[in-house]
Order: structure tokens, then C-alpha cells, then sequence
């Protein structure tokens, strides 16, 4: 394939600079250049220039893969960048011990709440039921569960300080 590499080395830059101009994107550019380098090859009987200008012809190409990049992201949702650091903050992993502790001060807050309470709270948070569904279960109205949560994280809240419901 030594014709393919004499081409890239000599088209290369120049296909990844009108790439780049076309999409505003360095890192959308490098995806239409390599579907561009893709079609090349597939075709390589044109890679010569008694069929026209090469270089022509493979920004013909990149423009074809941009538009079609741009009416492929147009028919989809907006993407949503994200920011390196923030995603890197959100992946870390918290130590088996961390969990442990968690569990206890949860389970000892959990502790000062009345029997009616707790469960409604266990039922709705930790088994992710809705308040309907924890009704029928414990013969309430649902009325009752939802009074039950707004009090129960209520004495929660006023009985203890906000440092220690973080830990939770």
C-alpha cells in the first residue's frame, strides 16, 4: 500500500486543515479525514492524477463527510459537552470503609425516628417505591405516606446539625 502512504504524506495536512475549517472542530475534523483516508481507499483506483487533481478530489470527499456529519447531528438531539475535571470529580469511587460508615450513621439516624416514619422512609428511599405503591403495601392513604416523609425528614433536619446529614 505504499501508494496510499505517498498520498496521506502528501495530502494529509492539508485535507486535516480544510477538515478543521470546515467543522470548527479539531477532534471532528481528524473523524471526517479518517471516514475521508476510509472512502480513499476503497477507491484507490482514483488515486492518480490522470483522473484529476488527487488533492481535489479528496476534499471533495471531506466535504461530502462533513455535510453528512452535520445533517447526522441535526437528526439527532443536541450532544452535551461535559467538562473533563467535573466528570473526573463524579467518577471517583468511594472506599468499602466510606460505605460502612455510611450505612451506620444512616441506620443511626434513621433510628430516631418513630416506627411509622421509618418505614415510610425505608420504603420510599432505600427500596425506591413510590408512595402509591408503599400505601396499598402498608394499607395507607397515600396522603399519609407522603405526611409521613415530609415529617420524617423534617425531625431529621431540625434535630440534627447539617454537617452530619452531609455524611449521609
Amino acid at each position: 500500500m505504499n501508494t496510499m502512504d505517498s498520498v496521506i504524506r502528501e495530502h494529509g495536512a492539508a485535507l486535516l486543515s480544510y477538515a478543521t475549517r470546515l467543522t470548527g472542530d479539531r477532534y471532528l475534523a481528524e473523524d471526517v479525514v479518517q471516514e475521508t483516508w476510509l472512502r480513499a481507499w476503497r477507491h484507490a483506483d482514483r488515486l492518480t492524477n490522470g483522473n484529476g487533481s488527487v488533492r481535489g478530489w479528496l476534499l471533495r470527499i471531506a466535504h461530502n463527510v462533513a455535510i453528512d456529519l452535520h445533517r447526522g447531528r441535526r437528526a439527532r438531539p443536541t450532544e452535551v459537552g461535559f467538562d473533563g475535571e467535573a466528570l473526573a470529580n463524579t467518577a471517583v469511587q468511594s472506599a468499602p470503609s466510606d460505605e460502612v460508615e455510611n450505612r451506620m450513621v444512616v441506620g443511626e439516624l434513621l433510628d430516631h425516628l418513630s416506627p411509622v416514619h421509618r418505614s415510610a422512609v425505608v420504603e420510599v428511599y432505600f427500596t425506591d417505591r413510590t408512595a402509591t405503591s408503599v400505601a396499598s403495601a402498608l394499607g395507607v392513604p397515600v396522603g399519609t405516606v407522603k405526611s409521613r416523609l415530609h415529617n420524617a425528614l423534617r425531625t431529621l433536619r431540625d434535630q440534627f446539625p447539617r454537617p452530619l446529614m452531609e455524611a449521609a
